[in-house]
């Protein structure tokens, strides 16, 4: 039975388009989608795999099933959004002054730096310099010579 299953599978990209098509029609009881032949490839040799030694667990289905729902969750909630030239909140900034690297993470109503929270990159750049700074343009959000 395995030799037989793996000639069927190393056979399939030597079959044209339309005999690919009618294998579809008779191992998944419908018409095969509009895709092209290594798709039809691939998911007849999953098909043929998956009739002679068994399609995925009940605990795997169930676990792709709980994955799916959790993305879809996901992508229908709250999404990052970015205000204007700001980062999206989580953005962790990082520069090195002087030796030295330092990382700002951002928030949604400020920046965390060194577990203080700050109102602006600049009191950030302020506070790791001494001196005045831009604060998006000391950490390289924005270019010196542009000012964007």
């Amino acid at each position: 039975m395995y030799y037989s299953v793996l000639a069927q599978v190393a056979a399939l990209p030597e079959k044209s388009t339309a005999e690919l098509r009618q294998m579809w029609r008779d191992l998944y009881d419908r018409d095969p989608p509009p895709y092209n032949k290594t798709f039809l490839v691939k998911r007849l040799a999953y098909r043929l795999q998956e009739l002679a030694y068994g399609g995925l667990s009940a605990r795997a289905e169930a676990k792709l099933k709980e994955l799916v729902e959790e993305e879809d969750r996901r992508l229908k909630g709250k999404r990052p959004v970015r205000k204007g030239d700001r980062p999206i909140t989580g953005t962790r900034l990082i520069r090195e002054w002087q030796g030295v690297e330092h990382c700002a993470t951002v928030l949604d109503d400020g920046f965390e730096y060194e577990g203080r929270k700050y109102k602006s990159l600049s009191a950030i750049a302020r506070a790791i310099t001494s001196t005045r700074w831009n604060g998006p343009l000391f950490w390289g959000l924005r270019n010196y010579r542009s000012g964007k």
